[in-house]
């Protein structure tokens, strides 16, 4: 094999990580994001890449990429304009929702304004019942007269979702038929297609939000894909989805809702095969990058996919996987709010101008200028000193800020970095106590450019106890794109009992997912031997509003396992409810709303530490200068440089670890050591030698 290559695109950096397979050679690099085209980062990378670190692009097999294009999209509402086809008498459905407050304490402020303004809403005679019973047909006029319609309003893109599509996609197929024979050439976005599942407003909501990304990810992926042949004709583009998977470009131009989350999931993929290699199989990650920090909490190796989450503030129904995602980076910009209040984000100076220690027209102090001013990043440079930084243009920035609070400029850094902390241990509380779970129960495994930076305050306040700093934590998330696999998901809905009749109704369901299943394996080419089926059901006790996944492992070679009968499930099902909320009820009743097959494709093994086994033995720092932690002064302070620390290596805090793709800061009092996958495990508060790779 050749090279495998992830590239994912962030707000300040674009970070590649390549790969070869047949010795287990890698490649670390990064540049500066271009945030007009973010495919234009891509290529330029993959050039610059070429030249100085040796990786023929003609022998790129693999392409992986992590995008960021469909959130930003929605973020700044810039996507296609899009018309909505939907059953006569739910034209205003968008509006309606379900009527809630996007802040329970505040009677001002309001959902966004949907994407489909009502102008370009149109109505069709038709309905089908809850069982799929047709109530009334669409006649040819009424198709003729919408189709007309669309194609007058100028969409860009077309939304249709009938009332009762996901139990029978017929209707919705006859209006797209009907379309297609008027407008050929607009895409479509079909909700029986997109999210085949019952709550209308969810899935309403989130074919339209398909729809309106379906011209941008359309002109970005083609951009790509040309660009791209020209250096890598070899070369197989994968999207990164939500879910923790990979997909084909051209399942990412149909389906574009699926790359919402998709940098920040490969993050977590990769921090899973880093857990593993660590032997720690509860984690809380804790990425922080230019312009977010975005946290998971792993329990077993696990991510957990949720399938209810807002993107822009717009309900968006999809299995993605569960990450909580807080305006806190290394670009964020501290203001001082209209009470006098100092505060650090979600405003972030990005990759244009960035930072005003980059020296490209940032005037106002963000989080790296205060890690900068502190000492805590190298005056030499970010990127390996490609990218110099200013020292003086930091401390310029933060001088304003420190004259209105009457501090010195480090003292007002530090306060800087304090409430970016902050914002971020209230990220992990969400996803860790607010769900009843114990943070101290779990190793902090930071990534990104700037998470080392900051993991160790981070950990103090929440009481972890260690800390796993990765090989090449600012790529990480790009590492992640190619351990991953490819992946797709089928789903039917509907309300089967759990009982012996309803798993009868359920079998029946499963043979044309299963065939579903098969026909997608063929389609992407994926071997017999490397196919993988999950089977899960969303079920609830009778009565309750919201369900709950329960999983079932398949067999090898895409053989689905099947539960051995009702009690097997509901055992499952009560434990989950256990879990979640501290109870169960043996002896309700239980039923199944969903039924879901994942589907996977295992693709080539990959090695994935990055680690300095072939470096000096002694771990001799490189040189020291005076960093300020949380004291009143600067302390002298070693700095090691990443690649000379090699497996069983020890240090002891202050101290600073700098590498090509993040710098790691250790505090005094703390006892750092590299473990056998060449991770850096950091035991807080532990100054005596930690032996590599012991639990907390």
């Amino acid at each position: 094999m050749g090279w495998l290559v992830g590239v994912d695109v962030g707000g300040t950096f674009t970070d590649f990580f390549a790969c070869r397979p047949e010795d287990g050679a890698t490649r670390i690099f990064k540049r500066p994001s271009t945030p007009h085209n973010p495919g234009e980062a891509i290529v330029r990378g993959l050039q610059e890449m070429a030249a100085s670190l040796d990786v023929d692009p003609a022998r790129i097999d693999r392409l992986c990429h992590g995008t960021t294009v469909a959130t930003n999209a929605l973020i700044q509402r810039r996507g296609g304009t899009v018309a909505l086809v939907t059953t006569e008498g739910f034209r205003d459905l968008l509006e309606i929702g379900r009527q809630t407050r996007p802040h329970m304490y505040s009677l001002q402020l309001d959902h966004p304004a949907p994407l489909v303004p009502r102008r370009r809403r149109f109505e069709i005679r038709e309905r089908m019942g809850p069982a799929g019973e047709v109530l009334t047909e669409p006649d040819e006029d009424g198709l003729t007269a919408v189709a007309e319609a669309v194609a007058a309003s100028g969409a860009q893109s077309c939304a249709v979702c009938c009332l009762f599509s996901f139990v029978d996609p017929a209707h919705e197929r006859r209006i797209a038929d009907a379309l297609k024979r008027r407008l050929p050439d607009l895409p479509l976005s079909l909700s029986s297609s997109v999210r085949p599942e019952f709550r209308e407003y969810e899935r309403f909501s989130t074919t339209v939000l398909n729809a309106c990304l379906q011209p941008v990810i359309a002109d970005y992926l083609a951009y790509l894909e040309t660009e791209t042949a020209a250096l890598a004709p070899d070369a197989a583009i994968r999207i990164y989805q939500s879910s923790g998977g990979l997909m084909s470009v051209g399942t990412a131009r149909t389906y574009p809702i699926r790359t919402a989350l998709s940098g920040p999931a490969a993050g977590a993929v990769g921090a899973v095969h880093t857990a593993r290699g660590a032997e720690r199989p509860n984690v809380i990650t804790l990425d922080m990058g230019g312009t977010s920090a975005d946290v998971a909490l792993i329990r077993g190796y696990d991510a957990g996919i949720g399938l209810d989450r807002e993107v822009a503030g717009y309900p968006v129904r999809q299995p993605m996987v569960d990450i909580h995602t807080v305006g806190a980076g290394g670009g964020s910009i501290a203001w001082f709010e209209r009470d006098g209040l100092l505060k650090v984000g979600p405003r972030s100076a990005g990759a244009e101008p960035g930072p005003a220690c980059y020296g490209r027209g940032g005037t106002e102090p963000t989080v790296t200028d205060a890690n900068l001013a502190l000492g805590r990043l190298s005056p030499a440079g970010l990127a390996g000193g490609d990218l110099a930084l200013d020292e003086g243009a930091a401390r310029r920035a933060i001088e304003p800020a420190a004259q209105r609070l009457g501090f010195s400029v480090e003292k007002t850094a530090q306060g800087i970095l304090g409430i970016v902390v902050a914002n971020m241990v209230r990220a992990v509380r969400t996803i860790s106590v607010e769900r009843g779970l114990d943070p101290r129960d779990y190793a902090l495994m930071p990534f990104g450019g700037a998470g080392p930076l900051h993991a160790v305050e981070v950990a103090r306040v929440l009481g972890i106890r260690e800390i796993v700093v990765p090989g090449a934590p600012g790529i990480l998330c790009a590492q992640g794109l190619i351990v991953s696999d490819l992946k797709e998901e089928f789903v039917r809905s509907g309300r089967f009992a759990l009982t012996a009749e309803g798993l009868l109704q359920i079998a029946g369901l499963l043979d044309g997912l299963e065939a579903d299943a098969r026909a997608w394996f063929d389609a992407e080419g994926v071997a017999p031997e490397d196919r993988g089926l999950t089977l899960s059901f969303d079920a609830r006790y009778v009565g309750q509003n919201f369900e709950l996944p329960v999983s079932f492992a398949g067999g090898s070679h895409g053989v689905l396992a099947l539960p051995a009968g009702p009690d097997e499930i509901a055992d499952v099902f009560h434990a989950e409810h256990e879990r979640h909320y501290g109870f169960h009820s043996a002896g309700e009743p239980i039923e199944i709303v969903n039924i879901r097959i994942a589907a996977t494709g295992r693709m080539a093994a990959v090695a994935a530490p990055v680690s300095g086994r072939n470096a000096v033995r002694a771990a001799e720092p490189a040189g020291h200068r005076p960093v300020w932690f949380d004291g009143d002064a600067a302390v002298e302070t070693p700095v090691y440089w990443r690649e000379s620390l090699a497996a069983g290596m020890a240090f002891a805090g202050p101290a600073v670890v700098e590498q090509l793709d993040s710098t790691t800061v250790v505090f005094p009092g703390d006892r750092a050591a590299v473990d056998e996958a060449g991770n850096l495990v950091i035991a807080v508060g532990q100054s005596e030698t930690a032996a590599p790779g012991a639990a907390p």
